[in-house]
C-alpha cells in the first residue's frame, strides 16, 4: 500500500531536505535552468555551465536524476550517445528556478551597490547604523 508522506522542509530528519539540497545547490540550479530549453548531451551542459567540473556535472545530473527531475537516455550506438532532459517535475522546478534566476540577474545592479557598501573586512555597513 502506498502511504502519502507528508513533507516537512523544517523538521530535521524530513527526506525533503536532501531534494533541497540537489535543488537549490549552485550545479542543481544552473542545471536546471538550462536543462529548460530542451534535452542536451552531457559536454553540451558542461559547456553551457561554465565552471562545473566534469564530476561535479555527473554527480549532480545523478541526483537531479535520482529526485525524479531528470530523464537521462542512453542510445545504444557506438560510441555512446547520452542526452539529458527534464521530468515533468523537472520542468515545474526547472521553470520556477528560471524565474528566479531571471530575478537575480535584473537586480545584480541594486544587489551589487548592497554589496559595495559592506566593509569587505568587517562585515560593517558603511551607511547609517541602525540603532
Amino acid at each position: 500500500m502506498n502511504e502519502l508522506v507528508r513533507a516537512d522542509l523544517f523538521s530535521e530528519y524530513c527526506p525533503s531536505r536532501e531534494v533541497l539540497k540537489h535543488v537549490t545547490s549552485r550545479w542543481g540550479v544552473l542545471l536546471l535552468v538550462a536543462l529548460t530549453d530542451g534535452t542536451h548531451r552531457f559536454g553540451e551542459l558542461r559547456r553551457k555551465v561554465g565552471g562545473i567540473s566534469e564530476k561535479m556535472l555527473a554527480q549532480t545530473l545523478y541526483w537531479l536524476e535520482q529526485d525524479g527531475f531528470v530523464q537521462r537516455i542512453a542510445h545504444p550506438v557506438v560510441p555512446p550517445h547520452v542526452e539529458y532532459r527534464l521530468t515533468p517535475l523537472g520542468e515545474q522546478i526547472g521553470h520556477k528556478l528560471g524565474d528566479l534566476a531571471a530575478w537575480i540577474e535584473g537586480n545584480m545592479d541594486g544587489i551589487l551597490a548592497a554589496q559595495k557598501a559592506k566593509s569587505p573586512l568587517d562585515g560593517k555597513s558603511k551607511g547609517p547604523q541602525a540603532g
